[in-house]
């Protein structure tokens, strides 16, 4: 299929795009964008499909991006993608908002049983029996001009999405499920990486729930400062420290070059960055122990039995449902409703199970652990 678009490169036609699509009920929405060697996307393409007209917006000329803004900030209008949470990103670094009335046909996918984190491709192939090229998903979006090719593809990523969302939306309304991904599509957007304060990087950190509490604290430290650092020079953050050599030094505190090297840096990051972890180090042993953070739940730290129970208890109501079991209950919620009953006095399932998960499979799992 050869698309038809229309490209805007320039602030007036921008204005008059965007004005033919208010009032919509519904646009799809994607972007593309590079991050090999920055900290924020460097978004280079805006696709945007009404339904009729396939836009194709390049940011790189256009003085103010406000009038797609003013569509993305409208409740009154869906917006679709799929897969958004670097779209997000995206949105929140280069207009300063998120966008509301969101849906992702990621998550509807999922809720339906179609397949969970499926990608755009198969999503496509399995509602519309169409094969998306995957040429130009890893090609420059920031060079000038743009291929034809490159044109194409983008285009091909908004039309071919209003079909499967429609598709979706009948079967979701015929199987009484359009409020769950209403209520998940809610929370979008709530908790974006970019977005998050560096104080509260270290529980982003995986392996920080197999060290003490000292050694957390160290982590927490040194994962602000890190943020800090890539956020003010536009660098990912493994180009500052990556995240085993974090956990090396939080569990062997270095103080000197040869420790740091030992740690997992390279001669460039001592050099660079050896003075300021130092300081962060120093930092945290002024922290008095009552102001170290909680631990973090380990993994491994529950009853490996009673989880099996309850894994078997979500795939069965999956099954009998049809909807993707890691949609209604993924392994970290089944191990925080376990941890629930520390004190012993009984589970209680946690706000991640509450909403439309709370009436499909709450009761079942409290009753497979004797509380129901």
């Amino acid at each position: 299929m050869t698309p038809s678009y229309t490209y805007i490169d320039s602030t007036d036609a921008l204005v008059r795009a965007m004005s033919s699509c208010a009032g919509r009920d519904v646009v799809t929405v994607d972007t593309e964008f590079q991050r090999t060697d920055t900290y924020y996307p460097e978004v280079g393409l805006i696709q945007v499909y009404d339904g009729e007209t396939c836009f194709l917006i390049d940011p790189l000329p256009i003085d103010s991006l406000e009038p797609f803004a003013t569509l993305m900030a409208d409740n009154d209008t869906i917006k679709v993608l799929h897969a958004c949470s670097e779209d997000l990103e995206v949105f929140h670094y280069s207009l300063g908002c998120v966008p509301g009335a969101l849906f992702d046909t990621q998550i509807a996918a999922a809720v339906l049983g179609t397949g969970f984190s499926m990608s755009y491709q198969n999503l496509v192939e399995h509602h519309l029996s169409v094969v998306v090229p995957k040429e130009e998903t890893r090609s420059n979006w920031l060079r000038r001009p743009l291929s034809e090719s490159q044109k194409d593809y983008a285009a091909l990523d908004v039309i071919y999405l209003f079909d499967v969302y429609q598709q979706q939306v009948a079967s979701l309304e015929a199987e009484g499920r359009s409020e769950w991904v209403a209520e998940e599509c809610e929370q979008l957007g709530n908790e974006i990486a970019i977005n998050v304060p560096p104080g509260e990087m270290y529980l982003r950190i995986k392996s920080a729930a197999r060290i003490n509490g000292e050694e957390l604290n160290r982590l927490r430290e040194l994962c602000a400062w890190r943020e800090e650092t890539a956020r003010r020079l536009n660098v990912p953050r493994n180009r500052i420290v990556d995240e085993k050599s974090l956990i090396n030094i939080c569990r062997n505190p270095p103080y000197s070059r040869e420790a740091l090297a030992r740690a997992g840096l390279s001669p460039k990051q001592v050099r660079r960055y050896e003075e300021d972890i130092t300081e962060c180090l120093e930092r945290a042993e002024l922290i008095h122990p009552s102001d170290w953070p909680a631990p973090m739940p380990d993994g491994g730290n529950v009853d490996n039995k009673r989880l099996k129970v309850l894994r078997q208890v979500v795939n069965e109501r999956a099954e009998a449902i049809g909807i993707a079991p890691e949609m209604l209950a993924r392994r970290r919620q089944l191990e925080e409703l376990l941890r629930s009953n520390g004190e012993g006095n009984g589970y209680e399932l946690p706000s991640s199970l509450s909403g439309w998960r709370r009436e499909l499979i709450g009761k079942q799992l409290l009753e497979a652990l004797g509380d129901g």
